[in-house]
């Protein structure tokens, strides 16, 4: 519990940094700046998910099991192996980005003009890939400390890593915006560079604290005891334990990459839209709006955290009476606390984006919808973890799949869509990606139905009755608007406003929630009868 508890405060805390910074940057780059932040971000993540994706896991876990077997040698030996090898991955994936810069530029602007240029995209491409040299490493780094059970250090390292980037990315952009006046391509160049920057810093700090360590980390020991264990047996453990994991985090980043590809085109050349207006809708899906929705993914991440230990154990149990109760107790706590937030935001949007990037025409148009995109974010999550707990690595690949297929396929159709029924052309793409999303869900769902005979009465009974619960509260919401409007309000206000706004939807959402025994249902009496007289005792 120590352990978890450092692990998510570290995750915590880097959310917070990485939501925070994005309010002065957005002042220095704008909707501009923030397209060309998320076409380099975007492809980079394709390339970080091949080349870390599952390495900290598959070397946490080999570590572990070696150090607890007394296989002294050859836990180091795998760390050896693991840092060599990675190494190597991470060069070959730093060449091709830098190599081919040129290539998937062409593919995501193609010959559109007016925006940010080809040559542009080419040179924050070639910034970000330098990244991809250090993160491997330092991923081998983190996953053989966290083998010993050191969690304080690789936490620290990840509030280090995020905190010196976003010093970089504020500092970096000012001045070469505000101060030397050099182009926009430059200031998102130096944020780019505050990913390897950070990386590098937090490389040398983990090192340093395995140097020191080595008497607790038993480096150099030896047992008479230990079996020998060859080269080729150590790096099909890391591929085995690795593999799920890289495959399904490169699924997930392609997923965010699919409006990298088609959204601009299709908005210029297909429906005639400026180029200006089309990266303002882009940006807002990759890199402004995306930052938003970090606040929802992370309450679902650490629901996540907690829930595969617990999932794992019944599973050695085969308790799956307790592994059917965990899922739905998961998922009914996910329905209960998330899609309030996404809702409370989406009706919130205008004063929302104004807290955080001041007015603008397209920015809460857009995220009045593409927050919703974290709701469906989280419920994937949910059942990916699930299916990874259980080892049903085969399904959760073509699940992964078909969902980025049906993303990618409807797209460009949903966007004409939109245009044509008359809404704003720019959501078509936020509808895919939640289709896609919602596409899985269902079908993990069923197969989890069928397989291990889980229910879903008490998620349906409660996603009904949370639905009753939004409507009521947006209906009160919608009153106050009356009396505090939500629109053409400055900066400051806006956070009142917000503050507001929010103290009642959650008033009037716990009031009905305990007046129809809703929380009792999702937190079972003793947990919510346990909080509610620590409340009164306050009083």
């Amino acid at each position: 519990m120590q352990g978890a508890f450092i692990a998510t405060m570290g995750i915590v805390i880097s959310k917070i940094l990485g939501i925070i910074y994005v309010i002065p940057f957005y002042s220095i780059v704008g909707e501009q700046g923030g397209a060309l932040y998320g076409y380099a971000y975007n492809i980079y993540s394709i390339f970080l998910s091949l080349s870390t994706a599952g390495i900290p896991l598959a070397i946490s876990k080999i570590i572990s099991e070696y150090n607890t077997l007394h296989y002294y040698e050859a836990k180091e030996r795998t760390f050896r192996i693991a840092k060599k090898y990675l190494s190597l991955v991470g060069v070959i994936c730093f060449l091709i980005l830098f190599i081919f810069a040129p290539q998937i530029a062409y593919l995501i602007i193609g010959d559109i003009s007016g925006g940010n240029s080809y040559q542009d995209i080419i040179f924050v491409i070639r910034i970000i890939s330098f990244s991809i040299l250090i993160v491997p490493i330092l991923s081998v780094y983190r996953g053989y400390l966290q083998g010993h059970r050191y969690m304080e250090p690789t936490s620290i390292s990840q509030v280090l890593e995020q905190l010196i980037r976003v010093c970089i990315i504020i500092v970096g952009s000012f001045v070469s915006v505000k101060v030397l006046g050099l182009p926009l391509k430059y200031a998102v160049g130096f944020a780019l560079f505050g990913a390897t920057f950070g990386s590098l810093c937090s490389y040398v700090y983990l090192r340093f604290k395995v140097k020191n360590n080595k008497k607790d980390l038993k480096v150099g020991e030896h047992d008479e005891e230990e079996i020998t264990l060859t080269n080729k047996d150590i790096i099909c453990k890391i591929l085995f334990y690795a593999f799920p994991f890289v495959f399904g985090d490169v699924l997930k980043s392609l997923y965010n990459s699919v409006d990298t590809f088609l959204l601009i085109r299709t908005l210029v050349n297909g429906l005639g839209f400026d180029v200006s207006v089309a990266e303002s809708v882009m940006s807002v899906i990759s890199t402004w709006g995306n930052k938003l929705n970090m606040i929802v993914i992370a309450i679902g991440t650490g629901f996540m955290v907690s829930l595969i230990p617990n999932l794992t154990v019944s599973l050695v149990k085969e308790d799956w009476n307790d592994i059917r109760e965990k899922i739905c107790a998961t998922l009914n706590i996910l329905l209960f606390v998330t899609i309030p937030m996404v809702v409370g935001l989406s009706f919130l949007a205008n004063p929302v984006w104004n807290v955080f990037y001041g007015i603008s025409e397209y920015g809460p148009k857009m995220f009045m919808v593409s927050v919703f995109i974290s709701l469906s974010t989280v419920l994937l999550s949910l059942t990916t973890t699930t299916l990874l707990t259980l080892k049903k690595f085969k399904f959760l690949f073509i699940n992964l799949s078909i969902g980025l297929i049906i993303n990618a396929i409807c797209d460009v159709p949903l966007v004409y869509l939109c245009d044509k029924v008359g809404l704003f052309p720019g959501y078509g793409a936020v509808f895919s990606t939640i289709l896609g999303n919602l596409v899985s869900v269902i079908i993990v769902l069923g197969y989890l139905k069928k397989t291990i005979k889980l229910e879903f009465k008490s998620s349906i009974n409660v996603l009904f009755r949370t639905i009753i619960g939004i409507i009521l509260m947006v209906v009160v919401l919608s009153l106050l608007k009356f009396v505090v409007p939500i629109t053409d309000i400055g900066r400051i206000a806006s956070f009142f406003v917000i503050v507001l706004y929010a103290i009642v939807g959650i008033l009037v959402y716990a009031i009905y929630s305990l007046k129809t025994r809703l929380v009792y249902d999702v937190f079972s009496y003793d947990v919510t009868e346990k909080y509610l007289k620590k409340l009164r005792r306050r009083k």
